[in-house]
């Protein structure tokens, strides 16, 4: 078939005169549309009001159920970006972007029947199974033709791409929230019609991607327009293969490195409404924190193009010293914003906002991290691995945060003093992620492969 041709490896090979500044938007486009599950939240409510609608009834689900539809999406990401990586960098990313779009708004769809007829398992498997695994081929798919089309400035096109992942969530919350409004009536909650809409046109924006990424020609050098960057004794010139590359002690050191930073943001991120209500009681409220919300997408948002591309010239490890670092102060920062002597609702939206910025400072900056110590050949593989983290993060964070709040609203600690144990033990995370990046050394000459890379000139 044509069309099933034109997705094959060879038919996206970039001809003479194609313009390498195409390949960000197409990236941006499916990473906009899969980082709406960052804004899932918005339909929580609402589907546990499905049977009594304008208010709770009998049958309705719990929030607890509810909330393992986006905790399926983000494990069968991880597992995915794992599982189809190397798959990804043979048959090339326009066929992977084709699939993601398919799963993501398939995932919808199928999400849209188990509303329809109040069938949980049947959400499970749409939106968090069928639309993880287009979550996770569409977060990879770009990874590897960026860092080959942009060898010389990986850290700047990575940023520009996976920005949009932290971003969707801006596009995502309202589009629902005015569909589900649109078609609402005083019988429906307008989800299931909201979740095809939304599926159709998620699948539509992505197909732009899809119709215009293409792949690097064999021994393209980009022509650097640029100062030269300074160079960096941690910048390989040779490849490691995927196989060998999980073999080294520097692939599980950076794996460590993104999961301690992904768990310390999502500390933040999964609370950050309930949290400054509880620390600013009478002073902040519902709407107040909903904005708030959106204003860390912001920041998520920004910190993956500001701190990836400030990567390119300090360098990945001295960008990931910065955030544990940092990190680590702002996290202890951040629990005396609510005490009685500070009580200062500006500085915790400052210190949240600087945490949520490396918190997608790190996603950006990790693939040209591997860039560098591993090379281009594997690298769309070695990132599905290393994003593995990032499923292990989307589990043992909130766990954490539930888990220890429990613990010290049990032993009477005030609701607004239960998150300052939280916190601390986030900065403490962030310790044990600094020391993995301190260890973290150029890749032994015994493990590249025969070829080295082509060169930037």
């Amino acid at each position: 078939m044509a069309l099933l041709s034109f997705l094959d490896k060879e038919r996206s090979i970039a001809g003479p005169g194609y313009n390498r500044w195409l390949v960000p938007p197409a990236a941006l486009s499916i990473h906009l549309a899969i980082g709406q599950v960052y804004s899932f939240s918005v339909f929580n409510a609402p589907l546990m009001r499905l049977l009594g609608v304008s208010s709770p009834a009998s049958g309705d689900w719990s929030k607890p159920q509810v909330a393992w539809i986006f905790s399926i999406a983000i494990g069968v990401l991880g597992v995915s970006a794992a599982v189809f990586g190397k798959w990804l960098d043979r048959n090339g990313p326009r066929k992977a972007m084709f699939l993601a779009a398919c799963c993501f708004g398939g995932g919808f769809l199928v999400a849209a029947v188990g509303v329809h007829f109040h069938q949980l398992w049947l959400i499970y498997l749409g939106y968090g199974g069928l639309g993880g695994i287009g979550l996770g081929l569409g977060y990879l798919s770009p990874v590897a033709p960026l860092l080959k089309w942009f060898s010389d400035r990986p850290g700047l096109a990575t940023g520009l791409a996976i920005m949009g992942f932290g971003g969707g969530a801006l596009i995502g919350a309202p589009l629902a929230t005015q569909l589900m409004a649109h078609f609402s009536s005083p019988t429906s909650t307008g989800v299931a019609p909201a979740m095809v809409v939304m599926g159709i046109i998620y699948f539509t924006f992505m197909m732009f991607g899809t119709f215009t990424i293409r792949v690097v020609p064999k021994d393209y050098k980009p022509a650097v327009t640029h100062a030269a960057l300074k160079p960096s004794a941690s910048i390989t010139t040779h490849d490691v293969d995927l196989r060998t590359s999980l073999r080294t002690p520097q692939f599980w050191l950076l794996w460590l490195v993104l999961c301690t930073n992904v768990t310390a943001g999502i500390g933040i991120l999964e609370n950050a409404s309930p949290m400054i209500q509880e620390m600013f009681k009478n002073r902040v409220g519902a709407v107040a924190a909903s904005g708030f919300v959106g204003f860390l997408s912001l920041f998520n948002m920004g910190g993956r193009f500001f701190w990836s591309s400030l990567s390119d010239y300090i360098g990945r490890k001295a960008t990931f010293t910065l955030f544990f670092i940092l990190g680590f102060a702002v996290f202890l920062s951040l629990t005396f914003t609510g005490s009685q002597h500070l009580n200062s609702v500006v500085l915790f939206v400052i210190c949240s906002s600087i945490a949520l910025s490396m918190y997608g400072g790190g996603f950006a900056t990790m693939p040209a991290y591997l860039k560098d110590l591993f090379g281009t050949k594997d690298v769309g593989a070695i990132y599905g691995r290393v994003l593995t983290a990032w499923a292990a993060a989307g589990i043992l964070g909130p766990q954490l945060v539930t888990g220890i709040q429990k613990y010290e609203l049990d032993r009477g600690v005030p609701v607004a003093d239960s998150y300052a144990m939280v916190l601390r033990v986030m900065a403490g995370l962030l310790i044990a992620g600094f020391v993995c990046n301190l260890l973290i050394r150029p890749v032994s000459d015994k493990n590249w492969s025969v070829t080295p890379q082509a060169q930037p000139v």
